[in-house]
């Protein structure tokens, strides 16, 4: 087996991936699994900005897993990445010698160990979205598969639309045919011969964290930046206090930044208010401007959906919460709304009951469903007749769905933009050969046996 791994550095926080594949099949399809995974501990390395080299620190509980995850003689030949996303791209744009500086420290980390490092990055919001589209496809066999005859079969599947929810990003991504009006979300690529033309945007502060620190912020202009401000999308009986600055450290946040000072407290009370919280949330986006025949909002262009989709990472993890915790089924857009208006109306004592484990994010369920319903349907286009294609997943199979796999296959060219039928596995042969061999041998014992059946009926007359 050969191995590879890939260092997910989100913006909330960061997951080590580890994968295996048969090392005489690097071209095939559907070969590359999850052997295991860790989440490091803490925030994303982007929250590390004052003590860059604590970034690369966090990051040993995990890396000294990978040495004994995967076998020792096997580490010199073990491609190690590390993509950062969102969070790394919003403290770029803030301080870039900063964010050099973390990477740097990073990277640091990981030359200490001894797999190949093969260097550690920030993604661009296009890449993160075609590398996930790529994750879901390969995964699921639509580009390629084995037959079971070893031999390659194109299945004439069509691909899936990716759609990712990060902490501070989002990303939509699917195969169209329509014209793409932008050239910057056209990506041309050539997976096994076969073209493809994708549409691909990714929206930086529309990733959870963002959003949530962009509804405090729409909430506490809204009440003037008074001492307490109520908050409609937290529930009834649940309040907090925070400091300004948490709310306003981030690009996201900053041109809305009020004249007083960050260290200012205000404290904000649930009212529980489903309506209000959709008005709020709604505000997030610009549905208004747009240059183009048509456009998903703050005026940028999108074909219309087509086909089926995947959505994963917290567009999951809020329709899991929906399903799981309160008991309610998500098929159409209709379902996701009232399932957010029974969130919003749900007591803060009651919803701790129903899911104690989870009391960190409980407060934020409210917001982040009704911003998960308006982004598919206001936002993407999405309605009763294409909104049933979306498959809310976590995995396919085994393994996690997310950008890294396509990160690391592309960088490994497990992905060759070749037609596979010029490089045939050996195993086709083996297989022609075994089923002649049947066949003969089969053929020798039926001619043997009828003879012998023969001589001795002879016999016996």
């Amino acid at each position: 087996l050969q191995y590879g791994i890939v260092l997910d550095a989100g913006s909330s926080h960061t997951a080590m991936f580890i994968y295996k594949w048969p090392a005489d099949k690097e071209n095939d399809t559907g070969v590359v699994s999850e052997h295991s995974m860790c989440d490091v501990e803490g925030p994303g390395i982007s929250s590390y900005s004052s003590d860059p080299p604590a970034a690369g620190t966090s990051l040993e509980h995990c890396l000294n897993q990978a040495l004994r995850d995967v076998p020792k003689e096997k580490h010199a030949s073990t491609p190690l990445y590390l993509g950062a996303t969102a969070g790394m791209r919003l403290l770029n744009i803030a301080d870039t010698q900063v964010s050099d500086t973390v990477l740097r420290a990073v990277a640091a980390t990981l030359k200490t160990y001894p797999f190949d490092f093969r260097g550690a990055k920030i993604l661009s919001g296009e890449e993160e979205g075609v590398f996930g589209w790529v994750t879901a496809n390969y995964l699921l066999e639509n580009f390629i598969k084995r037959g079971w005859l070893g031999e390659w079969i194109q299945p004439q599947k069509k691909t899936l639309g990716a759609m990712d929810f990060g902490g501070a990003s989002t990303q939509i991504t699917f195969e169209t045919r329509d014209m793409i009006e932008n050239p910057r979300n056209e990506m041309m690529l050539k997976l096994y011969g076969q073209a493809y033309k994708v549409y691909t945007h990714s929206f930086l502060c529309y990733g959870r964290d963002q959003v949530l620190k962009r509804l405090l912020s729409k909430l506490l202009q809204a009440e003037s930046y008074q001492e307490t401000v109520s908050h409609p999308c937290w529930p009834m009986g649940y309040n907090k206090s925070l400091l300004l600055s948490s709310i306003y450290d981030s690009p996201c946040t900053e041109k809305e930044r009020p004249s007083l000072t960050l260290n200012t407290t205000v404290t904000l009370v649930g009212t529980g208010n489903g309506n209000l919280c959709a008005l709020y949330v709604s505000k997030l986006f610009d549905f208004t401007n747009c240059s183009f025949s048509r456009c998903s909002f703050d005026g940028v262009f999108q074909p219309e959906v087509s086909g089926n989709f995947i959505a994963f990472s917290a567009f999951f993890y809020t329709v899991d919460f929906i399903q799981t915790v309160m008991g309610r089924p998500v098929h159409l857009p209709s379902d996701l709304k009232d399932a957010a208006d029974t969130i919003c109306a749900t007591s803060w004592s009651e919803l701790l009951q129903k899911a104690p484990k989870l009391e960190k994010r409980l407060p934020d369920y409210c917001a982040v469903s009704t911003f998960v319903y308006l982004l598919t349907t206001k936002g993407y286009s999405f309605n009763n007749h294409s909104f049933p294609n979306i498959a809310f997943q976590k995995k396919a199979g085994e393994t996690s769905i997310g950008w890294a796999l396509g990160y690391m296959l592309n960088f490994t060219n497990m992905i060759p933009a070749e037609k596979p039928s010029s490089h045939k596995s050996m195993l086709y042969n083996y297989w022609v050969i075994l089923i002649l061999l049947f066949v003969v041998t089969t053929l020798t014992s039926l001619v043997t046996a009828i003879c012998l059946l023969r001589h001795s009926k002879s016999s016996i007359i």
